[in-house]
């Protein structure tokens, strides 16, 4: 009896059930989906935005099922060394604090963050300008961070939020004097609407290495390096093929994909 075919046979069906069960693995996003256009709800609850495409694509690459978690931005690296998910995509900046506890993937972007203000109100993005005055914030945002260290101890007042929603409303309601984000989020959130049709985001830019970081990236547990070994094989051939450059053009015209 020749035993090479059935070797053959079975070493194949080997192959074939590993290839299966690579293709069978699932893996969980943790995302805060009140972020547009980076991640929001369409008015049937299906997951949109820049980040959802990007996660989506990320998962196709590496050939994989992801499952979409929903939590607090604050509450995301908690969760995440809780093991609730495997990594997070969530417009999450690289800092050195976040460093401590987690690590990330290669830079997959980068945005502006600027100040946002009633139009003819002369207020810049100065700790003298807004002396005395309410800055609102996304609570542990890269955002909240800057504002602490170079306004909170100059006499600005630092308002914290859980969702970058309540600060819009309580900008447009006059509850605070101006507030700080990501500027496409500003624009699609805000001054895109009606309500935003009278502030502006003013110039220049926020400027600090050491909070803002490299980039935008996904965070992982520390330990799971194998698992951030392929998101960043398939962050850069999508950075290579074009994927991340269209959907930054998509989603805010222009193109910030990190280098």
């Amino acid at each position: 009896m020749n035993i090479k075919p059935l070797i053959l046979a079975g070493m194949l069906a080997m192959a074939s059930v590993t290839s299966v069960a690579q293709t069978n693995e699932t893996l969980k996003i943790g995302v805060e989906a009140l972020y547009p256009p980076f991640e929001s709800k369409a008015p049937d609850g299906t997951l949109i935005g820049f980040d959802i495409e990007l996660g989506e694509a990320v998962c196709a690459k590496m050939q994989v099922t992801c499952e979409w978690e929903e939590t607090s931005f604050d509450g995301l690296i908690p969760a995440l060394n809780a093991r609730k998910f495997d990594f997070i995509n969530s417009a999450m900046d690289i800092t050195a604090a976040r460093q401590k506890v987690i690590n990330f993937t290669q830079p997959v972007y980068v945005v502006p963050s600027q100040l946002l203000v009633k139009k003819g109100s002369g207020l810049q993005p100065t700790p003298e300008s807004l002396k005395d005055l309410s800055i609102g914030v996304l609570q542990g945002s890269s955002q909240e961070a800057f504002v602490r260290k170079h306004w909170g101890k100059k006499g600005v007042k630092i308002v914290s939020y859980a969702a970058q929603d309540q600060i819009y409303q309580d900008l447009a309601n006059g509850r605070i004097h101006g507030a700080v984000q990501n500027s496409p989020s500003a624009l699609e959130s805000f001054l895109n609407r009606p309500e935003g049709a009278e502030y502006e985001l003013v110039e220049p830019l926020l400027h600090d290495p050491d909070i803002f970081g490299e980039g935008i990236a996904f965070g992982l547990r520390k330990n799971d390096k194998a698992l951030k070994q392929r998101l960043d094989a398939a962050i850069q051939e999508l950075k290579n093929d074009g994927t991340i450059g269209k959907l930054s053009e998509k989603y805010f015209n222009a193109n910030w994909v990190a280098k």
